[in-house]
C-alpha cells in the first residue's frame, strides 16, 4: 500500500495529538471540524479542511480515519465511515451509550469493516508487562483490586461545554480507560455499586464517584474517581507516557492475588520470598518496561489493521462491553443496589 491517506474527524484536545502523530507516519488527507480555527490548522499541515464529515465523504474516500469528537457524535461518525468502507479509530468510549456501543459493533461485523477503539493504554509496554506478569501467574488467583483517578481538571478544561454534559464528565471520560485495564487485567466485570456526586463543580455531570466491582472470576474491585482533587494518583501523572502531564512516582492501581500483587503502572512486584505469611518478610521487586508512547503504538497498529496484517487488539466488541460496564454504574449511581452488568 503506498502512504495511507487519513483523515482525522474532531480536532480538540485528543485529536491534535492524532494529528501530529498521522503526520509522523502517513499521510493526514483532512481535518473535519466545524471550529473556524481548525481550517488554519489544515492549511499549516496541507491537509483538506471541511466542516462536516458529510461533505468530506461525498468528494473522498481515505484508507482510514480517526474519530475524536465529541463523544456523542461517534455513532453516527463511525457509522457514516464504516458505510463508506473505511476501516476507522474511534476514540473512546466508542459511543455515549452502550447500546449505540453495539450498534456500532453490529454495524462493523456485518459490514466486515474494522473498527479499532482508542483505549491507547492498552498498546503502553507498561500495560503489556503488566499483562505478562499476571498471565504468567506470578501473582498467583487474583483476589481484588483497586484503583484511583483523582486530579484536578482546571477551569478552561470545561470552555469545552459538552464535557460538562451527559455523556461527558470522568466516568465517560477517564473512568472508561480504567474500566478497560481493569477488564484486560482481571476479566470481565459481572456487577456493579456506586455513588457519584457533583457537589464541587455543580455541572449536571458528576466530578466525584466511587465504585465495587464484582468480576467473572469472583475478585472484587474497588475504585474512586474525582477531577477536582489536587493529588498525584491517576494514570495521567503516574505513567509518565504522555510529557503534557508532570509525572510522579506514585501508582494507580493495586492488583492483590495469593502469590503476590502488583502495583501499576510503577510496576513494583510485591512477595513473600519464604513462606508466605503477614508474621513473614515481605519483599519487592521492580520489572520496567521500555517507554514508548501509546497513542504511536496504537496507529502503528491501526495501520496494520488498514493493510490486513492485524485485527484490532481493542476491537468494537471490547468497547462495547466497556460501555455496558459505565451503564451500569450510571444506573447504579442513579437507582442504588447491585446493577448485573
Amino acid at each position: 500500500m503506498d502512504t495511507p491517506r487519513i483523515a482525522v474527524i474532531g480536532a480538540g484536545l485528543i485529536g491534535r495529538k492524532h494529528v501530529d502523530v498521522v503526520r509522523q507516519f502517513a499521510q493526514l488527507h483532512a481535518i473535519i471540524d466545524p471550529a473556524p480555527a481548525t481550517k488554519d490548522l489544515a492549511a499549516q499541515h496541507g491537509a483538506l479542511w471541511f466542516e462536516t464529515l458529510e461533505a468530506y465523504l461525498a468528494q473522498h474516500s481515505p484508507d482510514g480515519a480517526i474519530v475524536a469528537s465529541p463523544n456523542t457524535l461517534h455513532l453516527p461518525q463511525g457509522r457514516a465511515c464504516l458505510e463508506a468502507g473505511i476501516p476507522v479509530l474511534i476514540e473512546k468510549p466508542l459511543a455515549e451509550s452502550a447500546p449505540n456501543a453495539q450498534a456500532l459493533t453490529t454495524l462493523s461485523e456485518r459490514l466486515g469493516i474494522a473498527v479499532l477503539v482508542g483505549h491507547h493504554r492498552r498498546h503502553s509496554p507498561l500495560v503489556k508487562k503488566a499483562k505478562s506478569l499476571i498471565d504468567k501467574g506470578t501473582l498467583g488467583r487474583i483476589a481484588t483490586v483497586t484503583a484511583q483517578f483523582w486530579l484536578y481538571k482546571p477551569q478552561d478544561y470545561y470552555d469545552a461545554t459538552w464535557r460538562t454534559k451527559e455523556g461527558g464528565g470522568p466516568i465517560f471520560i477517564n473512568l472508561i480507560h480504567d474500566i478497560d485495564l481493569l477488564r484486560h487485567f482481571c476479566g470481565d466485570i459481572t456487577a456493579v455499586q456506586a455513588m457519584e456526586n457533583n457537589a464541587v463543580r455543580g455541572f449536571e455531570v458528576e466530578d466525584t464517584a466511587a465504585l465495587l466491582l464484582r468480576f467473572k472470576n469472583g475478585a472484587l474491585g474497588t475504585v474512586s474517581i474525582s477531577d477536582t482533587v489536587a493529588a498525584p494518583w491517576s494514570w495521567e501523572l503516574t505513567a509518565g507516557e504522555n510529557p503534557a502531564y508532570p509525572k510522579t512516582s506514585q501508582a494507580a492501581y493495586r492488583i492483590g492475588g495469593t502469590d503476590g500483587s502488583l502495583s501499576v503502572p510503577d510496576l513494583q512486584l510485591w512477595q513473600h520470598p519464604d513462606v508466605k505469611s503477614w508474621w513473614a518478610p515481605i519483599e519487592n521487586t521492580a520489572h520496567p518496561a521500555d517507554p514508548l508512547d501509546p497513542v504511536v503504538e496504537q496507529f502503528k497498529h491501526f495501520m496494520d489493521v488498514i493493510a490486513g496484517r492485524a485485527q484490532p487488539l481493542v476491537p468494537a466488541s471490547e468497547g462495547a462491553k466497556n460501555l455496558a460496564v459505565l451503564d451500569a454504574i450510571k444506573q447504579a449511581a442513579r437507582h442504588g443496589g447491585t446493577q448485573q452488568v
